[in-house]
């Protein structure tokens, strides 16, 4: 694919609340409203090297939706604005699933960090064991809602061949900022 919008989601549905990004991406990818044309929707699980792969394939942007320890309560949703700036160093595990250190990596296997976003959650609970807890269960509407805004807002900005944004569905609107809790 060239172009366009990766929609992926990142976590292990082994450890608790870690599964809420799988969890988000399988209702986006469900039956309801299809996505526009122009996106892609991935689990990526724990899988960091497929995700490295993909990403060479040359998206204008990436959203990761992941759980994410933003200090807030279980169930807050973080949407952040990701840059090369933001990823320091970190040691690629071809076995496992660091986003950073993926992201952080990407050059060295040729490709380039597009336009990223994170929808983020604070878990509650990240212990072994299968099943979202109440509050990260009760955040994931609002996260495929967020998604979904979210690449509507991408795909107006340019991020897909102009062909693949239905008008009907998407309305102009500035990318988000850098950091916002919903």
């Amino acid at each position: 694919m060239r172009g366009g919008v990766l929609v992926a989601g990142i976590g292990n549905l082994f450890l608790g609340d870690d599964g809420f990004g799988p969890e988000v991406v399988r209702r986006l990818a469900g039956p309801g409203t299809p996505l526009p044309g122009g996106v892609r929707v991935v689990d990526y699980g724990i899988r960091g090297m497929h995700l490295a792969y993909d990403l060479l394939d040359g998206y204008d942007a990436l959203v990761l939706v992941d759980a994410y320890a933003g200090g807030g309560a279980p169930g807050e949703l973080t949407v952040l604005e990701v840059g090369p700036d933001d990823l320091g160093t970190g040691e690629f595990d071809a076995h496992g699933m660091n986003p950073v250190s993926v992201l952080a990596n990407l050059g060295q296997l040729g490709g380039t960090l597009p336009l990223t976003h994170v929808v983020g959650c604070t878990p509650a609970d990240v212990e072994e064991g299968i099943g979202l807890s109440e509050a990260v269960a009760a955040a994931v509407p609002e996260a495929v809602a967020e998604v979904r805004a979210l690449v509507r807002r991408l795909l107006v900005a340019g991020a897909a061949p102009s062909s693949a944004v239905d008008p009907a569905t998407a309305a102009p609107a500035p990318v988000p900022a850098r950091t916002r809790r919903t």
